[in-house]
């Protein structure tokens, strides 16, 4: 396939990876294909005491020391498990680092309600199990017993919406790196080989869920990530991932600073009321994350593209914001309505330029809902 709707880091980035690979003189453990210095400088962009030749952009913003934690914790015998809010970034790293130590971020669990044993394990090929009986040749790995066997690493996404026995299939994973197969009575231990290892996200707001049991919690490593509230960091993820969008569907669209930094104060300000609310009723169900505000200036973008006049608009991305934040009718809407009258309003009258707009594209999409 020449074409992909969206590239996995290590296609994205193959030649960077490549690049690296080829002027990386540290010491490399297991089957890595970048030793951990050059781990790090892939996924938080190179520095003047890096020494390299060419420039590595960022690829993840957030604190070097959580990236060099979990960079550490990959070549030991725990498990990592990234942990936080929706929507700040913890899936992105898993990506990034499996891409640049495996050069494989594909073999993928994704943890529902609906996950079972087989998904981490192994399921059968019922057709070859007829034909020929239960066999070596007949069993279907799955991402993490492919990983074990090549070693290399393995992404379980949102392990707490797995149930707890699903969970627990994990601890002789983890532990004793070996997965037995009794349905077989020879050849029926997949070992690991050195380099596997597994990276779980889970989110935050799910705890209480399906709870890690203390067993499996000692088999990972936590790596809290927390929510953005940096102002310039903020800023730089989303005309990251915006720069992305706009590449990927070859789109020739400016993102005026005025209008992000209009954005990025209305999420600011959002998270203030949200802070300052007595009841779940006086907040927006949304997280009011960084990835949120990603989708909003996609959404507007794309509008602006097919419906509107090609530019970024503030009208556009008023109406983006209020379809991604209003959930719940009549209370987001309530909440939404109130903080445009009390906040929006009051800056479009202290600032105008795209304020105003702003304020009635908002203002002109909460009617749509009425």
């Amino acid at each position: 396939m020449t074409e992909r709707l969206r590239a996995p880091a290590e296609v994205k980035y193959a030649e960077e990876l490549e690049w690296l690979a080829a002027h990386d003189t540290g010491r490399r453990p297991f089957s890595w294909r970048l030793s951990p210095r050059m781990v790090r400088v892939f996924v938080l962009g190179s520095r003047p005491q890096d020494g390299l030749d060419r420039e590595i952009p960022q690829k993840w913003y957030g604190h070097p020391a959580l990236v060099e934690k979990a960079i550490v914790t990959l070549a030991s015998d725990r498990g990592l498990l990234l942990i936080g809010d929706p929507g700040t970034g913890k899936s992105w790293l898993a990506e990034l680092l499996a891409a640049a130590i495996s050069g494989d971020s594909t073999r993928v669990v994704q943890g529902t309600a609906g996950t079972a044993e087989d998904h981490i394990k192994y399921a059968w090929n019922v057709a070859e199990v007829i034909g020929k009986g239960q066999s070596r040749e007949s069993l279907i790995p799955s991402p993490i017993m492919s990983s074990m066997q090549d070693g290399v690493i393995g992404r379980f996404e949102e392990l707490t919406r797995c149930t707890s026995d699903v969970q627990d299939a994990l601890i002789s994973i983890l532990s004793e790196k070996y997965v037995t197969i009794p349905e077989l009575d020879d050849d029926n231990v997949v070992f690991a080989k050195p380099g596997f290892n597994i990276i779980a996200t889970a989110n935050s707001r799910d705890r209480g869920v399906n709870d890690l049991s203390s067993a499996l919690k000692r088999r990972f490593n936590f790596v809290q990530i927390p929510v953005v509230t940096n102002r310039r960091s903020e800023k730089q993820i989303v005309e990251f991932r915006v720069k992305d969008l706009l590449a990927r569907n070859a789109f020739d669209v400016e993102m005026p600073t005025a209008l992000l930094d209009v954005l990025l104060q209305t999420f600011a300000d959002l998270r203030v009321a949200a802070q300052n609310a007595s009841s779940d009723d006086e907040r927006l169900e949304s997280a009011l994350s960084t990835a949120e505000q990603i989708g909003v200036v996609e959404d507007a973008v794309l509008h602006g593209q097919f419906f509107g006049d090609l530019a970024l608009e503030p009208r556009a991305l008023a109406t983006s914001l209020v379809g991604t934040l209003v959930r719940r009718i009549p209370e987001d809407l309530t909440v939404m309505n109130r903080f445009w009258h009390a906040v929006v309003e009051k800056r479009a009258k202290e600032h105008g330029g795209p304020w105003e707009d702003f304020l009635q594209g908002g203002k002109d999409a909460m009617e749509l809902h009425r």
